[in-house]
């Protein structure tokens, strides 16, 4: 009918804002009930009409903010002033501040008003948003702003237009409309060019590029969730857009429910705004994607250095129970000898499922337990979920001590808010107070001193049960008592999305208190950015499909570009039991993963690496026994972590930015779906779609490969004879190396960067075990040759007063031969070999002959196709071999 169609016209425009839809929905429901009836006269089509575009403003006005006013946008530059480290312009009673915090950093914060909200931040360190740099301004007639060395800030005189551009002029990111207040909400809108891809968010299931597609930042339990769930556990309102070889990364640093929408409402628009809370957001210039990680764990914080068993195997279920099943689990992996370093304690060893205690009918000797484990090289992970039982009287004393402390979160009748958990009725710490944190902490003291070597904070978004939201009334009443800030109450809605990272600040800074000299682990679900300063994490509750195997990696490598370098994904998956054939897939994957947990749900078929019989055993057991050959790598993976930010786990493109020939990011291709880089040189290569008994194409990022499990160089694949030169080029026409495959269940394809050196150490049963050996230098001949190795006790902090040892590794081809460049032994950690055998791919002597520092030795040098070894000692003091 024509009314109709009238009528949704003059609706679209409340349609196509978040917060207008819902009085969108009323009116429309309202005029097709009354067309129904009386039809499409024009005197009742334009009096409705009417009435709707008078109303929709005060029906907005209520909904968002009765006392805010109307819709507001910053249009115009009424006025400006130059600061000594940015500008700060005014449209009216509207205020936009442009500070630079280095000279490719700018901070833009945003008010309805002349003040700006409080400068406080959960997320960035107070280095950081107090860092400056000094900015020269620009003032023409038709925009002001400024420029650092690196960037140039412009806003349009009449349009209040901001546009972000590198010294060159290449424009980085551009208003493409006004930025708006809806009452207490907000949204900012950004031009998005055909060819820019968006990458992080953390963990939100889905390809890894987010173009097309829109986010919501609600910690949400997503027990099952799906490739379409949103929102998940964690809230990380950060993301890095890449175009042409160059990215920046854009943070919005407000907890409250946010919104990213990367061209799904609009193809040429991305946006992102929040229902409430602070405008203040971080645009920071790379170009490499490389710089821009490195510049967001200068604002946020990095992963700490993990204990070394944390990247050993770990053996997990809901639940292990009695204690004697746990000794059979860890006897197992003994007997069978299949290295492992961790087995988790899920809820059921607790007494009733609350926290803090210990079921002494099922873990009759529970500090005997933990000290028999320990005896075996096994570190225990037991569960600490954050709600506390209600359950006065009973001398239980978490409950107890958080009462007389105050220390709970209330109603906003001022009484303890309760809701149903695991124990049934439960309160919540709140953890916004310093001293609640410091009580949390403090809990920890008698599992830590039976020897309890880590913690999992679980259910901390928080989880709820028999609520609609899942979670918490978002009217509960937090009172903020921290450093830095303001002292004063504050909604849920305005602390959920980081109360599960400072559940896990709780945790890992008392565990810091009560062994000062001990690495914590805490692996936490729920958290927010720079939650990484204080705990690893995993995807949450994954299923046991072939489709979440493949979600994982993308759902990683989004969470190490989002500042959280260690995590995982429960391997074999979570809901459900795996196939035979997926688990022994998933585990072979998972070896090459930062976090290798092997988990499952209560109800679920055993899921530990001998089910299923003697021949996938065998498979699986192959693969972790790699896993703990790498650990020099792996561990040198994570010390750099540590440092820059960079992921353990990468996209191809954040090494490789320039990889394809037009500059696209080759992750986006569908043959690289399922590839993705363990550190800067090894690349595995499982099919994008793992379930698939199909041949696919491995793309590679680079001219030059080896197989990691051959040492072969890849061979350039012959050009294709029936290639029509007419024909547009495919992506793989785009790429200088491609390989054919096709899958088996007993190998995973992993190839190795020309030029890597690779350190390999002997097989051991868990990283409590000093190998028994020679360190394995594996060196990949190519242009540019280098490896490095980092070493400490993986326990303690004494790394931080020097307690370390580093070397670099260095070859090169010349006329006469191969020289490699042993480095000497840097700091006083020793080294646990004498030996060091070096393994040399792609490289053939003439003359077998050797010379160390010089002179002559007498080594074996053996020789096969495409291998050289040999074995030097090393006495720390640097070596350099030439092989003829």
């Amino acid at each position: 009918m024509r009314c109709s169609a009238d009528v949704g016209n003059a609706a679209h425009e409340c349609y196509s804002n978040p917060d207008h839809s819902a009085i969108a929905e009323t009116v429309l429901s309202v005029f097709s009930k009354m067309m129904a009836t009386t039809g499409c006269a024009g005197f009742f089509l334009s009096l409705t009409l009417a009435l709707f575009l008078n109303a929709a403003p005060i029906l907005l006005q209520g909904q968002t903010d009765s006392a805010a006013g109307a819709v507001i946008e910053l249009n115009r530059v009424r006025s400006s002033s130059a600061l000594p480290n940015g500008i700060d312009v005014r449209d009216g009673d509207a205020r936009m501040q442009i500070v630079a915090l280095r000279d490719n950093v700018v901070r833009i914060r945003v008010s309805r008003s002349s003040e700006l909200a409080e400068d406080a931040s959960w997320a960035v360190l107070k280095e950081a948003r107090q860092s400056t740099v000094a900015v020269i301004p620009d003032n023409t007639p038709n925009a002001v702003g400024f420029h650092t060395q690196a960037l140039t800030v412009s806003i349009n005189r009449q349009t209040f237009a901001l546009t972000i551009s590198d010294r060159n002029g290449t424009v980085l990111q551009k208003d493409v409309r006004p930025t708006e207040f809806h009452g207490k909400s907000f949204r900012v809108y950004k031009s998005m060019p055909l060819d820019e891809h968006y990458f992080g968010l953390g963990d939100k299931p889905g390809p890894l590029d987010r173009r097309g597609q829109a986010f919501t930042m609600w910690n949400t339990d997503a027990y099952a969730f799906q490739e379409s769930t949103d929102p998940i556990y964690k809230s990380i309102p950060y993301f890095m857009a890449f175009r042409s070889g160059r990215a920046i990364g854009v943070f919005l640093d407000n907890t409250w429910r946010t919104s990213f929408d990367f061209g799904k409402q609009s193809s040429d628009t991305y946006s992102f705004g929040s229902v409430s809370g602070p405008l203040d957001y971080y645009v920071f210039y790379g170009p490499t994607p490389k710089q821009v990680v490195e510049t967001y764990a200068w604002l946020t914080g990095t992963t700490p250095l993990p204990p070394i068993w944390a990247l050993g195997f770990q053996q997990s279920r809901y639940s292990y129970t009695p204690q004697a099943r746990v000794l059979e689990v860890a006897n197992r992996f003994r007997t069978d000898h299949i290295p492992a370093d961790v087995i988790y304690l899920d809820i059921d060893y607790q007494e009733r499922n609350r926290p803090f205690t210990v079921d002494r009918n099922r873990f009759p000797d529970f500090s005997g337990m933990i000290a028999e484990l320990a005896s075996e090289n096994f570190h225990v992970v037991a569960i600490t979920d954050l709600h506390i039982a209600k359950y006065p009287g009973h001398g239980y004393a978490p409950y107890d001590s958080g009462l007389a402390g105050d220390h709970f979160v209330k109603n906003p009748d001022g009484s303890i808010y309760s809701g149903d958990v695991w124990p049934g009725p439960s309160v919540f710490p709140d953890f916004t107070r310093a001293q609640t944190r410091e009580w949390w902490g403090g809990l920890y003291q008698e599992f830590s001193k039976q020897g309890v070597a880590g913690f999992w904070n679980d259910m901390n978004e928080p989880a709820v049960f028999k609520t609609p939201t899942k979670t918490m009334p978002e009217n509960v009443v937090h009172r903020i008592d921290e450093p830095g800030f303001i002292k004063r109450s504050a909604p849920h809605a305005e602390i959920h999305n980081m109360y599960g990272m400072q559940n896990s600040r709780a945790t890992f800074d008392g565990l810091q208190r009560l062994n000062p000299d001990l690495r914590p682990f805490v692996l936490t679900r729920a958290s927010y950015a720079g939650g990484q300063r204080y705990a690893a994490t995993w995807t949450g509750d994954n299923s046991s499909t072939w489709n979440h195997l493949r979600l994982a990696t993308p759902m990683l490598e989004n969470l190490g570009l989002s500042g959280f370098t260690l995590s995982g994904a429960d391997v074999g998956g979570f809901v459900g039991t795996p196939q035979p054939d997926l688990l022994t897939k998933w585990i072979e994957i998972a070896t090459f993963q930062p976090i290798d947990r092997d988990h499952t749900e209560k109800g679920s078929g055993d899921q530990e690496p001998w089910v299923g019989g003697a021949e996938p055993e065998a498979i699986r057991k192959r693969f972790i026994e790699e896993r703990y050959r790498l650990m020099p790598y792996l561990y040198t993976l994570a010390q750099e972590a540590s440092r820059t930010g960079m992921p353990i786990e990468r996209p191809l493109f954040l090494e490789f930015p320039d990889a394809a020939g037009d500059h696209h990011p080759i992750d986006v291709d569908p043959e690289a779906a399922g590839e993705f880089l363990l550190g800067p040189d090894i690349l595995v290569a499982a099919p994008p779609y793992p379930d698939r008994l199909d041949t696919y194409t491995v793309e590679f990022p680079s001219a030059k490969w080896y197989d990691y499990w051959t040492g072969q160089v890849v061979p350039k694949p012959a050009p294709k004879a029936d290639r029509d030169p007419n024909d547009p080029p495919s992506s793989t026409d785009l790429v200088s190396l491609t390989t054919s495959i096709h899958p088996e269940i007993a190998t995973l394809p992993v190839f190795v960067r020309a030029g890597a050196i690779l350190p390999i150490a002997p097989l051991t049963q868990s990283t409590n075990e000093i190998p028994q050996g020679p360190l394995t230098l594996r060196v990949y001949l190519g242009d540019e040759c280098s490896g490095h190795l980092y070493l400490d006790d993986g326990k303690t902090y004494a790394y931080k007063t020097g307690a370390s040892l580093q070397m670099d590794f260095g070859c090169e081809v010349n006329p006469s031969g191969l020289r490699i460049r042993i480095g000497e032994h840097k700091g006083p950690y020793p080294a646990w070999w004498r030996e060091i055998r070096i393994e040399i791919y792609g490289w053939s002597p003439s003359k077998r002959r050797a010379r160390l520092n010089g002179g002559n030795i007498e080594a074996t040098m053996d020789v096969s196709p495409g291998k050289v070894a040999l074995t030097i000692p090393d006495n720390g003091r640097g070596e350099v071999l030439e092989l003829e």
